[in-house]
């Protein structure tokens, strides 16, 4: 109902996470943050599982799961029996990708700005089975709609196999067009994996609209569910043959014996998910989402401005992360990125540094504990940090 909504939000609501206040945390898109009534959800149902193990693995635990699914299915627009839940995206892409049956010259396509884990997972998958890996190169830092689709069509061929597309790019914070990549794909017959490790509780998500093949997301980011929540929504017609990377005693008899039970795990992070979907609703919901990514563009002009820099993703590219570059000269370098990412943590400040497109650029994440003071005395940090060590 409208009175329980929080409002207002920001440093009003911070008692609500476990966060340390002495840190100022600008990147809630690396891990996300579990707020406690969360964290006590998930803790009810450790203590559920281990007054009687057994029984909680055998009668309570599947219908549990399911359960679960079935909410997260609303949120998403899923139906509960194409969900399974995984530890991360990582290990969807990773359980889609190892249960293709790739030959020496087909090919995968991967974004240039993909999230790097998956992109060793598809290099590992062709590389042993002689695929190969192919680039499609976004434009960027100026990015267009008509531009990153181009980038797609002209590496699709008749020997792509699968393309793998990022709903939002993690490096670069581009919240892409994934449905007409999608249509584009789908149009040359090439199935799709999503990458969607950013998408759920930071924008609307719809995968039935989207029309991918497989669909994986993370609920321990934006929607902030315990860390190890994540799904894979695989279409009716793209479960037969999908195995999870841990094949175990549900071998052989369907999508969901064989993803829901892949040996003894601690699966609470997964049966919190409703509570951090209640929470997210709590919160705003689609307000909350929207208050998310007009705070993170105000930050992002506010932090370029103070840098006289230059901003990344915006407008339609743009949700709740944004990408301002660092004033820099000489090398420019992942190594160097990732040193100046050192000094920042000593400075108790979390927010990414990436080497993009020749340049530097600093990552902030807004989220509901957020305010435009946090944001204030980032540049602060980070002048300090460019001064001693830039």
């Amino acid at each position: 109902m409208a009175g329980d909504i929080v409002n207002p939000l920001g440093s009003a609501i911070r008692h609500e996470w476990v966060l340390d206040p002495d840190w100022l945390t600008v990147n809630h898109g690396s891990f996300g943050a579990t707020p406690r009534t969360v964290l006590a959800a998930q803790e009810s149902w450790r203590r559920r599982m281990e007054a009687q193990p057994s029984h909680f693995m055998r009668r309570v635990l599947p219908a549990a799961l399911r359960a679960a699914a079935a909410v997260l299915g609303g949120l998403i627009n899923g139906e509960a029996s194409d969900i399974a839940f995984l530890e991360n995206a990582t290990s969807g892409c990773n359980a889609v990708l190892r249960s293709l049956d790739l030959r020496p010259g087909d090919e995968v396509v991967v974004l240039s700005h993909g999230y790097g884990a998956v992109r060793n997972a598809v290099r590992y998958a062709t590389v042993r089975t002689g695929a190969r890996m192919v680039e499609a190169m976004l434009p960027f830092p100026t990015t267009t709609e008509a531009g990153v689709l181009a980038a797609l069509s002209d590496v699709l061929s008749p020997r792509t196999r699968l393309a793998v597309l990022d709903h939002i790019t993690s490096a670069s914070a581009l919240v892409l067009p994934i449905a007409r990549m999608v249509a584009t794909c789908r149009a040359r017959g090439v199935p799709v994996l999503v990458d969607g490790a950013h998408a759920p509780g930071h924008l609307t998500l719809d995968v039935q609209a989207i029309g991918a093949d497989w669909y994986v997301g993370n609920c321990h980011k934006w929607l902030m569910a315990p860390k190890g929540a994540a799904f894979l929504h695989a279409a009716p017609d793209r479960q037969a043959g999908l195995h999870p990377l841990t094949i175990s005693h549900g071998y052989g008899q369907g999508f969901l014996a064989e993803f829901d039970w892949t040996g003894t795990r601690d699966p609470s992070a997964f049966l919190a998910v409703p509570d951090a979907i209640a929470f997210h609703r709590r919160l705003g919901g689609p307000d909350l989402m929207a208050r998310n990514k007009a705070l993170a563009a105000e930050a992002t002009a506010l932090v370029a401005q103070r840098l006289k820099t230059e901003p990344g993703a915006a407008g339609e590219f743009a949700a709740a992360m944004g990408l301002v570059c660092l004033p820099l000269t000489g090398e420019i370098s992942a190594e160097r990125a990732n040193d100046l990412r050192e000094r920042l943590l000593d400075e108790r400040c979390d927010a990414p540094l990436n080497a993009l497109s020749g340049a530097i650029w600093l990552r902030l994440s807004a989220h509901a504990y957020n305010e435009l003071a946090d944001y204030e005395r980032l540049v602060d940090i980070v002048l300090r940090v460019l001064a001693e060590h830039g």
